[in-house]
């Protein structure tokens, strides 16, 4: 069970909720022990939180902590403060002040897992081993690129983070490293950078999200919209945009997307019909009675 203490959003702060609980300790960590007590300790519970403040890891580490104390069984951090947008780039010198401390501390002995403008896998591993963390979370950078989770074979053998923080040539001795605002803005263009071989072209991607889509019969409406939030960067940092490529095989753009009426418009816009299984005449009846939307059956 996950407790969102991070959520920006009007609705949420409004009733006391997302990160309006950043402002109350006693009262978030009052929810953690309240759910502890009351579904016991075979399940767990975790947390997300945002950075407390700007530059200064103490409020952060110390809210974490009492987080831990009233039972939290993990804890994501997102590497922004309240009322920071999207645009903007996660304060990932912060973030990384922030896990190297709470890993100072015997009492903090859960996972702490870092979120923020993790685009590809060069980010992550860097921020591993600057970090230290246990894991990382994604949410927009996995929206752009699903296959960002697929993982190299070295990456199979040693693990996302490579070495400790610190870093050092091949021949063993220390490098000066790059100070982290400057890593954030480069242009990764490595095994694991944008234009990576473990990615897969996000044409394919789409493709096989609408395969699903057909599959577990997704309204068209949420499709699009979903669809439409893969093809553009409007969420994310202004300068991490002219990295990230929005051209697709077919030449499909926001514009024919939105014209689709259904999912068979969808199918025929991103030429699913020989990357997908599609639906038997009944399954097909049945789309058609849901929504209106029902894909007709093709050959190959």
């Amino acid at each position: 069970l996950d407790v969102n203490m991070g959520c920006p959003k009007k609705f949420s702060v409004s009733g006391g909720m997302g990160s309006a609980l950043l402002g109350d300790m006693n009262r978030a960590c009052d929810i953690i022990k309240t759910l502890r007590r009351n579904i016991g300790c075979n399940k767990p519970v975790s947390a997300k939180i945002r950075l407390l403040d700007e530059e200064n890891p103490k409020p952060t580490v110390d809210f974490v902590r009492n987080l831990v104390k009233a039972g939290a069984n993990a804890i994501a951090i997102h590497g922004r403060i309240r009322g920071d947008e999207s645009h903007i780039m996660a304060r990932w010198e912060t973030l990384i002040n922030v896990v190297k401390e709470l890993k100072m501390y015997g009492d903090v002995n859960v996972p702490i897992i870092i979120n923020g403008d993790l685009y590809t896998r060069e980010d992550i591993r860097e921020m591993k081993r600057r970090t230290g963390c246990d894991g990382v979370m994604l949410a927009r950078p996995a929206l752009y690129n699903i296959s960002l989770f697929n993982r190299g074979k070295e990456e199979e053998k040693e693990g996302d983070g490579v070495g400790k923080a610190g870093g050092s040539n091949n021949d063993g001795e220390e490098e000066e490293e790059v100070p982290i605002s400057q890593f954030q803005q480069t242009n990764h263009s490595g095994h694991y950078g944008y234009k990576s071989p473990l990615l897969h072209s996000r044409t394919s991607i789409v493709q096989e999200y609408i395969a699903h889509c057909v599959r577990y019969r997704t309204h068209s409406k949420n499709a699009k919209y979903v669809v439409c939030e893969m093809m553009n960067a409007r969420r994310a940092p202004s300068t991490r945009v002219p990295y990230l490529n929005m051209e697709y095989e077919g030449g499909q753009n926001i514009a024919s997307v939105c014209k689709c009426r259904n999912l068979n418009d969808l199918i025929k816009v991103w030429d699913c019909k020989w990357t997908i299984p599609m639906p038997s005449a009944k399954s097909s009846a049945a789309l058609s009675g849901d929504g209106g939307d029902g894909v007709e059956a093709q050959g190959d």
